[in-house]
């Protein structure tokens, strides 16, 4: 069989989830089979650019020498003739589909839906929507993904949970003291921990304003951030005027993020808005109880009460009681975490990967 060549293209290369999930792709695939290349538009967001060079997948960035970025692609589609383009962003997305119609011979089109729509702005949501239909292949990554791409749009469409190199998270768990000492967290602490990028959907504001309340009467519990973003300042200047310093740090971006998380207690999300976070996966291979609000594809993956606590986005409240309840009974805390370890099987990125290959053949 001839080998396929991907294009795998993405708006940058940062530290997010869902590029981490392209690694990840890069990593577990069938190189046998099929040949990968990575492009990015976004030149501050680069972080990952070495990682998938290791693994012998050539980057290109597509913003320089002045020109705008779709005119860099179509060069390097023609020069390079890649069989499959899988696009991992809306904006890009709308961008590349009517440009690769115009091929010949055209790269099959794949598509990933990495969160709601309603997390998108309105001119992105439109050009989406606009497009939509010139993609050969769809995949959300959760159910509220899918549900969120309107009725008529969803013939190509399907549901496809991703994953993790469960292994690598997984011995980081031997490293808990290691980690522990990182966060800052002395003997007896509770720590309450995020992984999350500081963008609006993560609803950080809300977590501060959370854990202002838990402090309260909680004297051995602390909270750790890890992740960088747009709001990363504003976030810090609001604790430091909850008078939280000494007990919520923000750490901002780490390289070994599921390392440090190997120190928390508990697991936590906030957001308004999501697909199907790496940082929850993470947490489930390392068995941490999560509280987290009940969007996107978590509501598919967290058994209320069993192996998680579900929370109402936006309710404070509610997030106080529910964190307070896992904080103060460690017998509760115990048995989430040993149902969430149990279901860390679910996010094995080699079954995602095979499955994806099977839909670019």
């Amino acid at each position: 069989m001839p080998r396929t060549s991907v294009l795998l293209l993405a708006r940058g290369l940062g530290p997010g989830g869902m590029e981490r999930l392209l690694v990840n792709q890069v990593r577990f695939g069938d190189r046998g089979a099929f040949d990968y290349s990575v492009a990015f538009v976004t030149e501050e967001k680069h972080h990952l650019v070495p990682e998938f060079e290791a693994l012998g997948a050539p980057v290109h960035w597509l913003s320089g020498a002045g020109r705008p970025w779709p005119v860099h692609l179509e060069r390097l589609l023609r020069r390079d003739g890649f069989d499959v383009v899988h696009t991992h962003s809306p904006l890009v997305a709308s961008a590349v589909r009517p440009l690769a119609r115009r091929l010949r011979p055209r790269p099959r089109l794949v598509y990933t839906e990495h969160n709601s729509w309603g997390a998108y702005r309105s001119p992105t949501r439109l050009a989406n929507r606009w497009t939509y239909r010139l993609d050969d292949a769809q995949i959300a990554v959760s159910r509220a993904a899918y549900d969120s791409v309107p009725p008529g749009l969803r013939s190509r469409l399907e549901v496809l949970d991703h994953g993790i190199d469960l292994a690598a998270v997984r011995a980081h768990a031997e490293h808990r003291a290691e980690a522990r000492e990182r966060v800052g967290a002395t003997d007896g602490q509770v720590v309450v921990g995020t992984v999350a990028n500081f963008r609006p959907e993560k609803n950080y504001e809300g977590m501060v304003r959370i854990a202002s309340e838990v402090l309260v009467d909680r004297p051995d519990v602390r909270f750790v951030s890890v992740g960088q973003g747009p709001l990363l300042g504003e976030i810090r200047s609001q604790v430091e005027r909850a008078g939280l310093a000494d007990r919520f740090e923000c750490l901002g971006h780490q390289p070994d993020a599921p390392r440090l998380m190997a120190g928390f207690d508990v697991f936590v999300m906030t957001s308004h808005y999501e697909g199907l976070p790496v940082a929850f996966m993470e947490a489930r291979a390392l068995g941490l109880p999560v509280v987290t609000t009940a969007v996107g594809g978590l509501v598919d993956h967290v058994v209320d009460g069993v192996d998680g606590v579900l929370v109402s986005a936006g309710d404070d409240r509610a997030f106080v009681a529910a964190l307070g309840r896992v904080l103060d009974d460690p017998d509760l805390r115990s048995s989430l975490a040993e149902a969430s370890a149990a279901r860390g099987d679910e996010f094995d990125a080699r079954t995602v990967v095979r499955s994806i290959e099977t839909r670019y053949r």
